[in-house]
Protein backbone atom coordinates (compact mmCIF):
# COMPACT_ATOMS: atom_id res chain seq x y z
CA UNK A 1 0.00 0.00 0.00
CA UNK A 2 1.14 3.30 -0.83
CA UNK A 3 1.37 5.80 2.42
CA UNK A 4 -0.66 8.62 3.08
CA UNK A 5 2.46 11.16 2.93
CA UNK A 6 3.53 9.74 -0.70
CA UNK A 7 -0.29 10.35 -2.21
CA UNK A 8 0.37 13.59 -1.03
CA UNK A 9 3.81 13.90 -2.35
CA UNK A 10 2.65 12.35 -6.22
CA UNK A 11 -0.16 14.83 -5.90
CA UNK A 12 2.16 17.83 -5.39
CA UNK A 13 4.14 16.42 -8.08
CA UNK A 14 1.57 16.53 -10.47
CA UNK A 15 0.10 19.95 -9.79
CA UNK A 16 3.55 21.12 -9.77
CA UNK A 17 4.29 19.86 -13.47
CA UNK A 18 0.62 20.85 -14.32
CA UNK A 19 1.20 24.63 -13.60
CA UNK A 20 5.16 24.42 -14.53
CA UNK A 21 3.78 23.17 -18.25
CA UNK A 22 0.73 26.24 -18.31
CA UNK A 23 3.54 28.52 -17.43
CA UNK A 24 5.59 27.24 -20.20
CA UNK A 25 2.93 27.31 -22.52
CA UNK A 26 1.30 30.83 -22.11
CA UNK A 27 5.64 31.96 -22.53
CA UNK A 28 6.19 34.79 -25.53
CA UNK A 29 7.68 33.37 -28.29
CA UNK A 30 10.58 35.15 -30.15
CA UNK A 31 9.44 37.18 -33.17
CA UNK A 32 12.77 37.10 -35.07
CA UNK A 33 11.39 34.00 -36.90
CA UNK A 34 8.49 35.72 -38.63
CA UNK A 35 9.33 37.05 -42.08
CA UNK A 36 7.80 39.89 -43.31
CA UNK A 37 7.20 39.96 -46.90
CA UNK A 38 8.26 43.17 -48.42
CA UNK A 39 6.37 44.54 -51.33
CA UNK A 40 7.76 46.28 -54.58
CA UNK A 41 7.04 49.52 -55.48
CA UNK A 42 4.49 50.13 -58.04
CA UNK A 43 5.99 52.25 -61.17
CA UNK A 44 3.50 54.11 -63.22
CA UNK A 45 5.25 55.07 -66.38
CA UNK A 46 4.18 56.05 -69.92
CA UNK A 47 7.38 55.72 -71.89
CA UNK A 48 6.35 57.67 -75.09
CA UNK A 49 5.66 60.51 -72.53
CA UNK A 50 8.82 60.07 -70.43
CA UNK A 51 6.57 60.06 -67.22
CA UNK A 52 6.69 57.94 -64.23
CA UNK A 53 5.29 57.36 -60.64
CA UNK A 54 6.41 55.28 -58.21
CA UNK A 55 4.43 54.06 -55.67
CA UNK A 56 5.97 52.86 -52.60
CA UNK A 57 2.90 52.41 -50.07
CA UNK A 58 2.32 49.55 -48.35
CA UNK A 59 -0.65 47.81 -48.95
CA UNK A 60 -1.03 49.12 -52.58
CA UNK A 61 -0.17 46.29 -54.36
CA UNK A 62 -1.75 43.81 -52.45
CA UNK A 63 -5.34 46.57 -53.16
CA UNK A 64 -4.64 46.94 -56.89
CA UNK A 65 -5.04 43.52 -57.15
CA UNK A 66 -7.18 41.65 -54.72
CA UNK A 67 -9.86 45.11 -54.26
CA UNK A 68 -9.77 47.50 -57.41
CA UNK A 69 -11.63 46.87 -60.01
CA UNK A 70 -10.07 45.60 -62.89
CA UNK A 71 -8.50 47.46 -65.66
CA UNK A 72 -11.26 48.01 -68.23
CA UNK A 73 -13.94 48.71 -65.66
CA UNK A 74 -13.20 52.27 -65.76
CA UNK A 75 -13.10 54.24 -69.07
CA UNK A 76 -10.01 56.47 -69.24
CA UNK A 77 -12.38 60.05 -69.49
CA UNK A 78 -13.95 58.79 -65.98
CA UNK A 79 -10.74 57.99 -64.38
CA UNK A 80 -9.25 61.28 -65.48
CA UNK A 81 -11.63 63.77 -64.50
CA UNK A 82 -11.65 62.58 -60.81
CA UNK A 83 -7.46 62.09 -61.27
CA UNK A 84 -7.82 65.70 -62.33
CA UNK A 85 -9.60 66.87 -59.06
CA UNK A 86 -8.02 64.73 -57.15
CA UNK A 87 -4.56 65.61 -58.23
CA UNK A 88 -5.64 69.41 -56.97
CA UNK A 89 -6.60 68.36 -53.80
CA UNK A 90 -3.78 66.12 -53.04
CA UNK A 91 -0.97 69.10 -54.28
CA UNK A 92 -2.82 71.99 -52.24
CA UNK A 93 -2.77 69.64 -48.86
CA UNK A 94 1.27 68.41 -49.90
CA UNK A 95 2.31 72.54 -49.98
CA UNK A 96 0.16 73.09 -46.74
CA UNK A 97 2.35 70.68 -44.33
CA UNK A 98 1.29 72.42 -41.25
CA UNK A 99 -2.73 71.43 -41.33
CA UNK A 100 -2.34 68.27 -43.20
CA UNK A 101 0.01 65.57 -42.83
CA UNK A 102 3.19 65.67 -44.81
CA UNK A 103 4.34 61.60 -43.94
CA UNK A 104 0.96 61.32 -46.50
CA UNK A 105 1.14 64.21 -48.47
CA UNK A 106 4.77 63.70 -49.07
CA UNK A 107 5.02 64.94 -53.31
CA UNK A 108 3.20 67.18 -55.31
CA UNK A 109 1.85 64.90 -58.26
CA UNK A 110 2.63 66.61 -61.76
CA UNK A 111 -0.66 65.79 -63.63
CA UNK A 112 -1.38 68.22 -66.30
CA UNK A 113 -4.90 67.54 -67.54
CA UNK A 114 -3.64 68.40 -71.12
CA UNK A 115 -1.35 65.82 -71.90
CA UNK A 116 -2.98 62.39 -71.83
CA UNK A 117 -1.10 59.70 -70.16
CA UNK A 118 -2.79 56.73 -71.30
CA UNK A 119 -4.89 54.15 -69.68
CA UNK A 120 -2.41 52.45 -67.38
CA UNK A 121 -1.22 55.59 -65.62
CA UNK A 122 -4.27 57.11 -64.91
CA UNK A 123 -5.75 53.63 -63.88
CA UNK A 124 -2.81 53.70 -61.40
CA UNK A 125 -3.40 56.78 -60.44
CA UNK A 126 -6.66 56.50 -59.74
CA UNK A 127 -6.84 53.43 -57.80
CA UNK A 128 -4.19 54.66 -55.82
CA UNK A 129 -6.09 57.90 -54.86
CA UNK A 130 -9.13 54.81 -54.05
CA UNK A 131 -6.39 53.79 -51.87
CA UNK A 132 -5.16 56.39 -50.06
CA UNK A 133 -8.75 57.98 -49.30
CA UNK A 134 -9.87 54.41 -47.75
CA UNK A 135 -6.35 53.72 -45.58
CA UNK A 136 -5.84 57.29 -44.10
CA UNK A 137 -9.95 57.43 -44.16
CA UNK A 138 -9.70 61.18 -45.89
CA UNK A 139 -11.82 62.21 -48.59
CA UNK A 140 -10.58 64.04 -51.28
CA UNK A 141 -13.48 65.93 -52.34
CA UNK A 142 -13.59 67.29 -55.83
CA UNK A 143 -17.11 66.96 -55.93
CA UNK A 144 -16.92 63.30 -56.23
CA UNK A 145 -18.29 60.83 -53.42
CA UNK A 146 -16.13 58.76 -51.68
CA UNK A 147 -17.15 55.28 -52.92
CA UNK A 148 -15.58 51.81 -52.14
CA UNK A 149 -14.41 51.72 -55.37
Amino acid sequence: MVSLRTMKFIKNLFLFAFISTLIYACGSSSLNNIEVEKEEPVVIANDSLEYEIIIIDPGFTTFLNSIAQPEGFYSQKYMEARNRAWVLTWNQRAQNSFQFNPNIYENIIDYQQTIDYGYEVNYKLFNYFIFAQRKYKMSLGGGFRARIN
